[in-house]
């Protein structure tokens, strides 16, 4: 039976993103919501609002018992978990399957192997996916010395259990290793529950490109390009493109196929995206991680291939197989994201929540925004500081950049404090401009 009624468990941007889609294939939309986003866009756009208890996410947006129950009572026939919250946890996938409720996203087992980085990093390994030299887990200081004998400096210390930046550390200094080690695990066992964590070499002239797949029930894999994520600060992206500029065609393809090499050796289904690092010196690329959910960044993918990979997720979830073939898929173009956030660059990024005063959005041909705000929307304390998206696409990456510069201009926000002044320093950077992007660019700039 196709899919008639969604239980949306997401908040902001990706919650509208979701909702705008099913509107479109005719689909029914509940929402879940928190306290504090009961007057949300998403909220008054949905079909129907449910609330699903407090602001803290630890009361709402994280309780797979309570959303559950709610999915149940409301009669949904599917779960969509957009991205971040549980959009990674296997639990709740799982708990889907035994209820009859469609996930819409991977198997269980897909998001439980691909989650723990060790596990990702021997699957890579198996099918012939490059991964960088490195360590299996390792549970003290003395483990990481050893591995430091073999590989040299500098490392790399990252959780096995999560991503996203937390409990990883660059270690540049023997003496530094079990101050690092101890502060690294600490971290990641107040994110995830989980202190493992290995080793892994640390590659300083870095690029950090990511190819988005797409699989079915039936076996058949195809990618939808690359996206250069290495505009990012402390491992948070703030820019992202597609596709990648300056690398070789022949790097390029490697890269594509590498990426649909590992999603068929695991017979992956549903939308993906899995991650690699380029070391720009030896024009060499290792496998980094595999993200099983949608995409922040996945509209610049949508802007030059064309294809609704919301859609995507819920053709795949319904059973259907795959529209097109990886000869149908043609980019077109060039295209920009930039991440809006309610921070204050010049204040070390300090979150600056409150309510907008002033919302003017920018416009014109090949813009897009994707936003849950408004004018005189509060944006809460609860939840990530991220505003909006402007998307552009250009006929090439110059053009890109000009129609983003431009959209930046336009965007007016008063009230709180944004990215935004921040964002067109960037895009005006010359090593921005002329493509020779790496993940210690923003380092460079705001020094």
């Amino acid at each position: 039976m196709a899919i008639s009624r969604i239980f949306i468990i997401n908040r902001g941007e990706i919650a509208l993103r979701i909702i705008r889609t099913c509107k479109v294939l005719g689909i029914e939309t509940i929402l879940a919501v928190s306290e504090a986003d009961q007057d949300s866009l998403p909220a008054r756009l949905a079909d129907k609002a449910v609330v699903i208890g407090k602001a803290p996410a630890a009361k709402s947006y994280l309780n797979i018992p309570t959303i559950i129950s709610t999915a149940v009572s409301v009669g949904a026939d599917a779960i969509h978990p957009g991205y971040g919250f549980l959009a990674e946890v296997p639990e709740l996938a799982q708990v889907c399957a035994e209820k009859g409720i469609v996930y819409v996203g991977p198997q269980p087992d897909h998001i439980l192997k691909m989650g723990n980085k060790l596990v990702a990093r021997a699957i890579a390994q198996e099918c012939a996916v490059p991964v960088l030299p490195g360590s299996e887990k390792v549970a003290s200081y003395e483990e990481v010395l050893q591995t430091i004998e073999k590989i040299g400096l500098p490392v790399m210390l990252k959780a096995a259990a999560g991503g996203g930046g937390r409990g990883m550390k660059v270690v540049t200094d023997r003496a530094q290793v079990k101050t690092v080690f101890e502060s690294a695990s600490a971290e990641a066992k107040a994110a995830f529950g989980d202190g493992t964590m290995y080793v892994e070499k640390y590659i300083a002239n870095a690029r950090h490109i990511e190819v988005q797949v797409l699989g079915d029930k039936y076996g058949n894999v195809v990618h939808l390009g690359e996206r250069d994520c290495s505009t990012q600060r402390r491992h948070q992206k703030l820019v992202e493109e597609a596709m990648a500029p300056i690398i070789s065609e022949e790097l390029r393809q490697d890269i594509h196929n590498a990426a649909v090499k590992l999603a068929e050796n695991i017979s992956y289904e549903n939308a993906g995206t899995v991650e690699f690092i380029v070391d720009q010196d030896e024009a060499t690329f290792y496998f980094l991680e595999m993200n099983t959910r949608i995409q922040v960044e996945h509209p610049v993918t949508e802007m030059i291939t064309g294809v609704d990979l919301i859609q995507e997720q819920i053709n795949v979830a319904n059973g259907q197989t795959l529209r097109f073939t990886q000869a149908d898929i043609q980019f077109k173009g060039h295209a920009i994201e930039c991440r809006i956030n309610a921070e204050e660059p010049a204040e070390g990024f300090r979150p600056t929540p409150g309510v907008i005063t002033k919302w003017e959005m920018p416009q014109g041909p090949g813009v897009r925004v994707d936003t849950h705000c408004y004018q005189g929307y509060k944006v809460p304390v609860y939840y990530d500081s991220m505003i909006a998206k402007v998307i552009v696409h250009g006929e090439t990456r110059e053009h890109a950049i000009q129609r983003m510069i431009v959209a930046l201009d336009e965007f007016t926000v008063e009230g709180i404090s944004t990215t935004i002044p921040f964002l067109k320093q960037v895009l005006q950077d010359e090593d921005f401009e002329s493509g020779h992007v790496h993940t210690r660019l923003l380092e460079k700039i705001m020094a």
